[in-house]
């Protein structure tokens, strides 16, 4: 996937969960990316040009505007990019889905896909081969008509079993209809990793997470003195740390603002751009730190089809202006659920997950060491950096 169009997708759609929510936020714009992918596979029209917008950077739009405007005629020229930049895409999901997938001793990960399709309609064979070759999915014929309940519980059930039971009742009662329901995507991931040092267990204590600068609550706070990739953010008033799981695969990254209450005006100032650019490794340095992290743990669910239609993608969930035609010749089709489930906990071991301008920064020289406190609202994101990809994204407000 591409890095930064990975992430502004990600930090656009936390924008979205954060306008809702005002508590604890966890979810993977990887694997919801790999979702909306299986959705671009086939569509087509208006459809398929939102969708592609969402998986695509600015920057990759502007290109092939540029590339296409270049050379005539402009709108076949056009449409051929398109299609050559959409079939990019799923071969990159396809690498990054095969990647991920390796066995792999330092840490657990599993980014799993799967539709439930109601069984009255038919799905065309060749989009059902190319979810199967480049997502690593299969689309599974259900009776939301007859047995809405029992196909509810049979995706629960499968989310259950995907995410070590981790995440149960994906779906309440009563979410699937007899009569709208015709198409469910459900996307999970589940992380498990240790950290490259440990936080020792004796070395936790109870200390004062701020919620605000009036409220507080205890926490068993981790802590450690060690050396850390560090960056200290002067205009933000911020700092972010990178804490990295056995033999750095993956990397958690943490920013915390100076300022009790300043995380809102962090995350309406701060660009994914600069995301990308502050946790570089070319701008990261290694300090000592004294570090601070909570033991915390976050389980939440969510129906993305509001915070998506507000990103650009409502016909993409509209019966009247949804078109899936290349996935099924009959009419109506159109996705009714888009469910994300996610957990994630956090302790002295490593983490266990289920489901990432004009801004300076400087390194300080002195004092000998650094001091990174998290006991005040965060934002924190898991990246794999062999691919460069975000994971997992959230904010810690609330114990």
């Amino acid at each position: 996937m591409e890095s930064l169009g990975a992430v502004t997708f990600g930090f656009n759609l936390f924008k979205e969960l954060n306008r809702e929510n005002n508590g604890n936020i966890f979810f993977s714009p990887a694997s919801i990316l790999a979702a909306i992918g299986m959705l671009l596979l086939r569509t087509r029209g208006a459809t398929a040009n939102r969708l592609q917008k969402v998986l695509l950077s600015e920057k990759d739009t502007d290109s092939s505007r540029i590339k296409a405007e270049e050379k005539e005629p402009y709108r076949k020229k056009l449409k051929f990019l398109k299609i050559e930049k959409t079939e990019e895409i799923h071969h990159q999901f396809q690498t990054f889905l095969s990647e991920i997938s390796k066995p792999n001793n330092n840490y657990e990960l599993k980014i799993a896909n799967r539709l439930f399709g109601e069984k009255t309609y038919l799905f065309l064979q060749k989009y059902l081969d190319y979810v199967e070759k480049y997502y690593h999915a299969s689309l599974e014929p259900v009776d939301f008509v007859n047995a809405a309940d029992e196909s509810r519980k049979k995706i629960n059930s499968w989310v259950e079993s995907q995410t070590h039971e981790n995440i149960k009742d994906l779906f309440p009662d009563a979410t699937l209809s007899s009569t709208t329901t015709k198409l469910v995507l459900v996307n999970i991931v589940h992380f498990k990793g240790q950290w490259d040092r440990e936080f020792k267990k004796e070395h936790t204590k109870e200390e004062e997470f701020w919620l605000d600068k009036n409220t507080s609550k205890p926490v068993q706070m981790m802590t450690q003195r060690d050396s850390f990739s560090f960056t200290r953010l002067k205009d933000l008033q911020a700092q972010i740390l990178g804490i990295p799981y056995k033999n750095s695969d993956l990397s958690m990254f943490v920013l915390l603002p100076n300022d009790i209450d300043g995380l809102e005006k962090i995350i309406n100032e701060v660009s994914p751009e600069k995301l990308v650019e502050w946790t570089n490794p070319g701008q990261m340095k290694e300090r000592t730190v004294d570090l601070h992290l909570p033991r915390f743990e976050v389980e939440d669910s969510y129906n993305l089809e509001a915070a998506l239609g507000a990103m650009g993608l409502g016909d993409a969930f509209s019966e009247l202006e949804a078109d899936y035609s290349g996935m099924s010749p009959r009419s109506g089709l159109h996705a009714q659920k888009f469910l994300h489930g996610s957990f994630v906990v956090v302790t002295e071991e490593g983490t266990e997950a289920a489901a990432s301008t004009g801004m300076g920064f400087v390194v300080t020289s002195v004092p000998s060491y650094e001091t990174f406190h998290c006991n005040h609202p965060f934002l924190f994101f898991i990246r794999h950096n062999e691919s460069n990809s975000v994971l997992f994204f959230g904010k810690f407000s609330s114990p």
